[in-house]
């Protein structure tokens, strides 16, 4: 059944484009004809057109009629049959062409990719190895019985369900969680098919089958999904639906007041609805290509349409909302020890070598700070613990500590509650035994999120919902700085789809996401929106929208662009249809004859045609203008010095605490540090970017309004300087850090660190986002 659907819209997809060829073919021909004064052979040639128009659009009819639908198709074939009743071919064979057009643009923006989750099928295993009779046998999947021993070796994909029998399983669970960070299964634990196992091999005794464990009810899911969501209504159609019993009255009337047929085929001439089979085609169909210019990819009209009718995002957090990889958030030191870059230096060095997912992250960080790293010697890597090795004579451990929360020291305690805080994790660093410095990673919200709410919001979405797999406090961060409506965490995928089909059940509903684990839910949407550039294959498969570039801001581009196609096409058809229906009162009264009224009939296609163009080209007054070369240029520039500055934000935050635990030497030598930080390469950065940069922006958006509130903060964080410059002096004069000076220098640090975090975050959302 499903190869016999297939093999029909194939066909379908091809008779388009050769009914254009045929009717333009016979409209030229006859034309040419007419032309050289053979008036019978060019009528000859415009009934042959005609005929070749009727065929496939009455098989389009009864196909609609048959779905329960009545379409514009149907005033199309009445006005094709009258015009061959009553001799009016030249009338025929331009509704004929008009029509195929209209079928080959629809073909055109149709063609979609299947939904059958191809990708989902691919990845799954299709053997697994057993433990049988005291051996290791590779058997296929579907042999494998409940209570059988597996053995899952590294790198592999867990077959079925099962529990761990003995030591460590070290998982990567992103395919059905969404979130990039490992987790690890102890004996008797449980463990869903389609998660990889990221450590060394272990063995799984199986609870389920291949056909009832988690990974096959994602495919199952999300083909049902598919299945169930009810087809949306074309534009077209809901026009159809009042002017077509208008027309089939106009033309009766016309009819019974004069008694010649020919006048009711006047009518049904002039009302043929070529508005609506070519002006919505056309300014859906670029609107898909003006979104295709933007990266994003809209597989068919419908989809177009819908776009510009949502209301409700549904949408995942990691990898669309969040930069999908862990990133240093921040680097702890124990108060007598290293210093925080010392400690992010070792902790680099020994992980250098791994290519566990935080590793790489604590590594990458060491490298913009522009830390040099040592090779390490002796390195061992034990799965779902962390590394270890020898850097500079010492040994180093990067990874989890065998201390239970109330026996850490105070300041790891510290660390250790703002990681709860925060959502973020912690990376322990020993240094010959002792704890001396933390590394907490966290996965960032993208720069533009902010900023492509806001604009999602004025696009016409009124309730923004987050799902994820992730744990409760992340989340809740997360909506909480982007204002969202709803957030819900640890979703599974059927929790997704249930709630996206709750969306969908009062508004029309548009569903983000980029794994795996989202393809389900984006196939029950509305909408369904896939991060295409670094998302999951079956996710792009179950989607109606493809996100080709890695910026969830594109969306709010489309969702304008489909908001206006939608209005042009409308005010294509409306005003087309209007002019139609003056010609068909004309007709009616018998002041227009078939042959002028279909002339007057491709005057107002065309009109409508070239109104529904207008989608092509860009809003007038939105989008600005684009980013000058110099801004550019600077926003690049300054984009790169606020990653390197992140370490002094740390050493202000250290120095701080420092004054907390140990107001003597070591907290003075700090905050000397910081001041130098301060002097030779934060302040100079604000004053260049006071100088430089907001010149150049106010330049480029219009007046200093544009920076003014950063110019604030600017003067805000000079201030703060000056008086921790000051404190200096007096400690310097008085040879050490005076009781009554503390609690006031503790405050302009803290006070710093706040600022400037907040500074740069404002700064990266509001201009930084604006580079390509």
């Amino acid at each position: 059944m499903e190869r016999a659907s297939r093999t029909a819209d194939s066909g379908r997809h091809r008779l388009g484009p050769l009914l254009l060829i045929a009717t333009t073919a016979a409209l030229v021909a006859g034309g040419l004809a007419w032309l050289v004064g053979r008036g019978e052979l060019a009528d000859v040639c415009w009934a042959i057109g005609t005929v070749i128009g009727v065929a496939p659009a009455v098989t389009w009819v009864v196909g609609a009629l048959r779905r329960g639908r009545v379409g514009v198709d149907l005033i199309a074939v009445l006005a094709l049959a009258g015009t061959l009743v009553v001799g009016e071919y030249l009338a025929g064979a331009l509704i004929a062409v008009m029509l195929a057009t209209g079928r080959t643009l629809e073909a055109a923006a149709g063609r979609r990719a299947s939904r059958d989750l191809q990708a989902l099928l691919e990845r799954a295993p299709r053997t697994a190895r057993c433990r049988r009779g005291g051996e290791i046998v590779l058997v296929d999947l579907d042999e494998v019985a409940v209570g059988e021993v597996l053995v899952v070796g590294s790198g592999e994909v867990v077959p079925v369900d099962g529990a761990v029998t003995a030591g460590l399983a070290v998982l990567d669970e992103s395919v059905l969680s969404g979130e990039p960070e490992q987790v690890e299964r102890r004996s008797g634990d449980e463990v869903r098919s389609g998660v990889v196992n990221a450590g060394g091999v272990f063995d799984l005794t199986a609870t389920a089958t291949a056909r009832d464990s988690t990974y096959a009810g994602i495919v199952r899911l999300a083909r049902e999904a598919a299945a169930e969501r009810a087809p949306a209504v074309r534009l077209a159609e809901r026009y159809a639906s009042w002017f077509l019993p208008l027309t089939l009255g106009l033309a009766g009337v016309a009819w019974a007041l004069s008694g010649e047929p020919v006048r009711a085929v006047a009518v049904l001439v002039v009302a043929t609805p070529c508005p609506l089979l070519l002006a919505v085609p056309v300014a859906v169909v670029s609107g898909m290509s003006r979104a295709a210019r933007r990266g994003v990819i809209v597989r068919d009209g419908r989809a177009l349409e819908s776009l510009g009718r949502a209301r409700t995002l549904v949408i995942d957090k990691t990898g669309t909302l969040t930069a999908g990889r862990p990133r240093v958030r921040e680097v702890a030191a124990a108060p007598d020890g290293l210093s925080p870059a010392e400690v992010l230096r070792l902790a680099a060095s020994v992980d250098q070598v791994s290519v566990h997912v935080l590793a790489m992250a604590i590594t990458r960080e060491a490298r913009d700070r522009g830390l040099g790293l040592s090779l390490p010697g002796g390195v061992v890597e034990e799965p779902g613990r962390g590394a270890a090795g020898t850097v500079d004579g010492r040994r180093i451990t990067v990874g989890r500590t065998d201390l239970a929360s109330a026996e850490l020291p105070g300041w790891a305690r510290t660390v250790d509650n703002c990681a709860l805080l925060d959502g973020a994790t912690v990376a322990w660093v020993t240094v010959d035994g002792r704890l001396s410095g933390a590394v907490l990673l966290h996965d960032p919200l993208r720069r533009d999120a902010p900023h492509t709410v806001r604009r999602l919001r004025t696009a016409g979405l009124t309730r923004l919902l987050l799902l994820t797999g992730d744990r409760p406090e992340p989340a809740r961060q997360v909506g909480t700085v982007l204002g969202l409506d709803d957030v819900r965490a640890g979703q599974l995928p059927a929790d997704k789809v249930r709630a996206v089909r709750e969306e969908c059940g009062h508004a029309v509903t548009m569903m983000v996401g980029d794994g795996v684990n989202d393809a389900p839910a984006l196939a029950a949407a509305d909408i369904g929106v896939a991060m295409g550039a670094r998302g999951a294959t079956s996710a792009s498969e179950a989607a109606d929208i493809v996100l080709s570039t890695d910026r969830v801001a594109r969306l709010a581009d489309a969702m304008d662009i489909a908001v206006r196609a939608r209005r042009i096409a409308v005010q294509s058809a409306a005003g087309g249809m209007a002019l139609s229906l003056l010609a068909m009162v004309a007709a009616l009264l018998g002041l227009l004859p078939p042959a002028a009224g279909a002339l007057l009939q491709e005057a107002i296609d065309v009109a409508a045609i070239l109104n529904a163009l207008r989608v092509v080209l860009p809003a007038p007054g939105t989008g600005g203008p684009p980013l000058e070369p110099t801004a550019e240029q600077l926003i690049l520039r300054f984009a790169a010095e606020h990653e390197d500055l992140r370490g002094a934000l740390d050493a202000i935050r250290e120095a701080a605490s420092l004054l907390s635990v140990d107001p003597g030497p070591r907290a003075l030598a700090a905050v000397h540090h910081v001041d130098r930080l301060l002097t030779e390469r934060l302040l100079p950065h604000e004053h260049a970017e006071e100088h430089q940069l907001y010149p150049a922006l106010n330049e480029q958006f219009g007046g200093p309004d544009t920076t003014e509130t950063m110019s604030r903060a600017h003067a805000e964080i000079e201030r703060l300087a000056r008086r921790i410059a000051a404190h200096l002096t007096i400690a310097d004069g008085a040879g050490a850090l005076l009781p009554e000076q503390l609690d006031d220098l503790r405050a302009s640090l803290y006070g710093l660190h706040t600022v400037l975090r907040l500074h740069f975050s404002q700064e990266e959302e509001s201009y930084f986002s604006l580079s390509s």
